[in-house]
């Protein structure tokens, strides 16, 4: 029998409810500002609510990108050779896009 390998566990395992319940919140903003809309709320209180949501979707990605620097390139790191090379291209590439956004 041939032995299957799993791939390791993302780096927010431990992490992953809060992380859930902090999108779940976020897609609570959403809906709210799609009711804002449909209300036709006034213009600076939609721009308002969706700078508070960019603001909450950017603090999950950096949580995220912490643990990913903390966890899976660090196993990387230290296993060395392409996989750390790859792992180190694979977080500044993430972090150029988080830049960008």
């Amino acid at each position: 029998m041939v032995a299957i390998d799993t791939p390791p566990p993302p780096g927010y395992s431990d992490t992953k409810a809060d992380h859930l319940r902090r999108l779940r919140r976020i897609e609570g903003q959403v809906r709210g500002l799609q009711r804002m809309i449909e209300d036709d709320k006034y213009c600076i209180d939609v721009l308002t609510q969706i700078s508070a949501a960019n603001r909450a979707l950017q603090s999950v990605a950096m949580g995220l990108l912490d643990e990913h620097l903390h966890h899976c390139v660090v196993q990387a790191v230290e296993a060395g050779g392409d996989e750390a090379t790859a792992k180190l291209d694979e977080a500044s590439a993430a972090i150029a896009r988080l830049i960008r956004s």
